[in-house]
């Protein structure tokens, strides 16, 4: 008999967590980008909310679809640093933006910089992280399988 390796890691639901963060603005984006609470749309700024809607739909299935595959596999790996690149630099560029939201938390809130750009930079910051703590807590394993297939 051969033995089975352990293939899946609980650090996977950081798939989940993307698809969590991200599907709303796909959905609304895709289906009515006029709703969506942003300041200032223009007919260009709807065609790019609509063209990155269509891309973070797109991640989304890929998320879903890689979250159940082996940790070892150089798609959902590659998949993995690429959505990691793409929650840091989000995170970044909406810590970065001027008010483009009309909401707030409140006063308090806005006191400690808690606005709705800050706040969802800072979710988009640590699905980022969760990508790389994925990425680190996967490598052994992934070194394991590389040396279990050139042995066969």
């Amino acid at each position: 008999m051969s033995q089975q390796v352990a293939v899946n890691s609980p650090f996977s639901v950081v798939f989940l967590l993307h698809i969590a963060l991200d599907v709303p603005m796909a959905v609304q984006g895709l289906w009515s980008p006029l709703k969506l609470p942003f300041m200032q749309l223009t007919n260009t700024a709807i065609v790019f909310i609509k063209l990155y809607a269509a891309l973070v739909a797109a991640t989304c299935v890929m998320a879903l679809l890689c979250f159940s595959l082996p940790e070892f596999l150089p798609g959902k790996r590659a998949l993995a640093i690429g959505l990691c690149i793409y929650h840091v630099t989000c995170s970044t560029v909406l810590y970065n933006a001027p008010r483009f939201i009309p909401h707030s938390f409140g006063a308090l809130a806005e006191s400690y910089r808690a606005t709705p750009e800050i706040v969802w930079g800072t979710l988009h910051g640590f699905v980022g992280l969760g990508f790389a703590v994925w990425w680190q807590a996967t490598v052994q394993l992934t070194a394991a399988m590389a040396r279990a297939t050139k042995s066969q």
